[in-house]
């Protein structure tokens, strides 16, 4: 077992708990300017296949993946009033170039709603051309006052949808597919971190949205993290940038737009969502080490055990990776700790003698001893066990987490140490300005049964609010 002493344990000081587990388990150090980071290999390696899992179900709703330019013309944020006021005090600009004041100035990108909009209505001309359903995966510059590695920071990694239809029922059931098929069943079935999914209130939408839905997931402090979000943008986009087809009829019919993303804050719910005093715990369905296989002592014999072992459950599609037994064994048992790894697998050669290895699970510690011929079934199993495992876990303490209250005072109370859930109609309008006076905000709104309204002028609506990174 990892020494407690390693990590501040999580109790004391979670914000620090939190920044000893991004650099203890090499995930990310800060860059050379502020608010700019570097995601190490492992941390990059967590991203990789965050990035899989969702690009693959994105492409399942029929979106294809694309780039757009870095450098977006101040013009086109111009064209869009209400995008310029949400994100005026974000944008980075660049006014000087090649030695020379540009004659406009060129923001870096916060988000690409302008210059694809731009191109949308290049790209389409008639009926035929729609759905148009774009992705990319890029990076993204808003100048963050109050920096932290992945949760905020001045550019970060994400995706980004954006697709144009003909009516606004299809372009609102496009984007309720992607929250549900893509985000909601990557956090529940791969991260294993189920979030309250909901619609944001008028305020707390997207600048030029008309409806903004979110997932928001419970941390292990009780503070609430927005996870990822899909924006219904009505014809505001369109209008602004003439994004027009041909209908059927032979008239000139404005498109109604969507976009959504996911970015690298996810991996900053990962850490904050599983981890305990001993670090990172990584569900197996998204761990690019699912197992490691590790040599007691720097002996040869075990050293090609454990490649053998590695071999072996590597053919049965497993994703492993061998620690040689150099240096101390207890150190290299901390570190893999600390990463979160499923699964260790100890070769030593007094159990290698009798043909066994012991297998150890990072979700509860459990040690189990195993002969060499049954890991390549017994693995498998076990990661399935541990993703099961962490989804109860993370269920629980959503619910643990989470008080039904019947007043803003109550609500504010509950809020310090987890969600809230009361009626919408006690909250809105003066109710939000008591809760944001101390630092709580409504995360989202649903319907009684948990489902997402279609709007916040549904009756009897519920609002879940909590302190929020």
């Amino acid at each position: 077992m990892a020494s407690q002493s390693v990590l501040t344990p999580q109790s004391q000081d979670f914000p620090r708990w939190y920044q000893d587990v991004v650099a203890k388990a090499e995930m990310a150090d800060n860059g050379p300017v502020r608010g700019t980071m570097v995601i190490r290999p492992y941390g990059y390696a967590i991203w990789e296949r965050m990035q899989y899992e969702m690009d693959v179900r994105i492409k399942k709703t029929g979106a294809k993946n694309a780039y757009f330019p870095l450098f977006i013309p101040e013009s086109y944020f111009a064209r869009e009033a209400e995008h310029v006021e949400g994100f005026s005090p974000e944008l980075a600009v660049v006014t000087y170039a090649g030695g020379e004041e540009l004659a406009e100035p060129i923001v870096v990108r916060p988000t690409s709603e302008t210059v694809v909009g731009e191109f949308m209505a290049k790209w389409i001309q008639s009926y035929r051309d729609l759905p148009l359903l774009l992705n990319q995966w890029a990076n993204v510059v808003r100048w963050e006052l109050r920096p932290r590695l992945f949760l905020r920071s001045s550019e970060f990694l994400w995706q980004e949808g954006h697709t144009a239809h003909e009516s606004l029922d299809d372009a609102s059931a496009y984007a309720r597919r992607i929250h549900y098929e893509v985000y909601n069943d990557f956090m529940v079935n791969v991260l294993a971190c189920p979030s309250y999914i909901g619609i944001k209130p008028a305020s707390e939408r997207f600048p030029g949205a008309i409806n903004s839905m979110t997932g928001e997931a419970v941390m292990r402090d009780g503070k609430a993290l927005q996870m990822m979000t899909t924006h219904e943008l009505g014809q505001n986009f369109a209008r602004a940038f003439d994004i027009y087809y041909q209908s059927e009829a032979g008239q000139a019919e404005l498109c109604f737009t969507t976009s959504w993303g996911a970015s690298t804050r996810l991996v900053g719910g990962l850490i904050m969502a599983h981890g305990d005093d001993n670090g990172l715990v990584v569900p197996p369905r998204l761990a690019p080490i699912q197992v490691v296989v590790v040599a007691v002592r720097d002996d040869a014999e075990v050293n090609e055990a454990c490649e053998r072992v590695a071999a072996s459950l590597g053919d049965a599609g497993v994703r492993v990776e061998v620690d040689r037994g150099r240096g101390s064994f207890g150190r290299r048992v901390t570190d893999w700790e600390i990463k979160g790894v499923p699964i260790r697998i100890e070769v030593g050669p007094r159990d290698l003698a009798q043909g066994l290895v012991t297998l150890v699970r990072r979700d509860n510690a459990e040690k189990t001893t195993l002969g060499l011929g049954a890991l390549v079934s017994e693995v498998p199993l076990a990661l399935e066990s541990i993703q099961t495992n962490l989804l109860a876990r993370a269920i629980a303490h959503r619910d643990e987490r989470t008080r039904d209250v019947d007043s803003v005072a109550d609500a504010i109370d509950a809020a310090k140490d987890g969600f809230a859930r009361l009626a919408w109609d006690l909250v809105a309008g003066e109710g939000e300005t008591t809760l944001n006076a101390q630092a709580v905000s409504v995360r989202c709104l649903q319907r009684q049964d948990g489902s997402m309204p279609s709007s916040e002028d549904e009756g009897g609506l519920i609002c879940l609010v909590a302190k929020s990174y």
